[in-house]
C-alpha cells in the first residue's frame, strides 16, 4: 500500500510515522508513506494556500490551485483507488471501513486547514471524505494519521502476531475483553482464574462474555448496531 498525504504542515507529520509500527511496517516494505508539503505546489511568491472566503465571513480558505497541481502530479505517476478529504463531515470511521480499506493499494489523503478547503476540490478531485468523530480540530493531519494507522495496521506482515488485530475492539461489534499480564498477583490483586486454568474453550468463553458486557456497559451503541454477537 502508498499512502500519500497532502499537507500545509509537513511536519506535523513527521515523529508520527517514524516510530514504532508504523515506522517498522515501512521499513519492511509493507507500506509507502509519503508526505507532500502543499506550498511546494503554490504560485504565489509567498508560499501562501489560503484566501479571503467569497462573500466574506470569519476564516481562511485553502485555495484550489496547489491541491490541484499536487494531485495531478500524482496522478500522473499512479492510479489511486481514493482520493480522501479528511473532514468532520465526512463519513465516520469505523473498523469495517478501515477493514475494507485496507485492501486499496494507493491513496491519497487531503488534510484541510483554516476554515477548510474551496468547495470545488471537494466537488472535481476527492472521491471520499472520511471523519474521525463529530468534532472539529485545528487541521487534517491528525485525522489523516489516525486513518493511517488504522489501515497500516491491518496489513499482512504488519504485526508481529497477525490474530492481534482481529481480536481488537470492533472487529466483532464488540469492544476488547480485559487483558491481564504477569506477576499474576500484584498489591493484593489478582486476576481471574479461568485466564490461568489453560483450558482455551473456557477462556474464549470468558472472553467473549467480557466483551458482552463491556460493550453493554460502555458502547451500547454497538450492540444497536451489529448485535450481541
Amino acid at each position: 500500500m502508498r499512502i500519500d498525504i497532502l499537507t500545509a504542515l509537513p511536519r506535523l507529520l513527521d515523529s508520527y510515522f517514524s516510530e514504532s509500527i508504523l515506522e517498522r511496517a515501512q521499513k519492511k516494505g509493507l507500506v509507502e508513506v509519503v508526505v507532500h508539503d502543499l506550498r511546494d505546489f503554490s504560485t504565489d511568491k509567498h508560499k501562501r494556500l489560503d484566501d479571503y472566503a467569497f462573500g466574506g465571513g470569519a476564516g481562511m480558505v485553502m485555495t484550489i490551485e496547489p491541491i490541484h497541481r499536487c494531485i495531478e502530479k500524482l496522478k500522473g505517476e499512479r492510479a489511486y483507488d481514493e482520493v480522501i478529504y479528511m473532514s468532520p463531515d465526512g463519513d465516520l470511521l469505523d473498523q469495517p471501513m478501515a477493514n475494507r480499506m485496507s485492501s486499496l493499494k494507493n491513496i491519497i489523503l487531503l488534510c484541510g486547514h483554516y476554515k477548510g478547503v474551496d468547495e470545488r476540490v471537494r466537488q472535481h478531485l476527492i472521491t471520499r471524505e472520511v471523519s474521525i468523530g463529530n468534532y472539529v480540530l485545528s487541521g487534517g493531519e491528525l485525522p489523516a494519521a489516525v486513518l493511517s494507522d488504522s489501515l497500516i495496521r491491518l496489513l499482512p506482515g504488519v504485526l508481529n502476531d497477525e490474530t492481534s488485530a482481529l481480536s481488537d475492539s470492533f472487529q466483532d461489534g464488540l469492544v476488547a475483553p480485559p487483558v491481564y499480564t504477569r506477576p499474576a498477583e500484584y498489591n493484593g490483586w489478582g486476576i481471574p482464574e479461568v485466564l490461568m486454568s489453560g483450558h482455551e474453550a473456557k477462556i474464549h468463553a470468558w472472553r467473549h462474555e467480557q466483551s458482552v458486557l463491556r460493550t453493554q456497559e460502555r458502547r451500547p451503541d454497538l450492540l444497536e448496531s451489529f448485535g450481541d454477537g
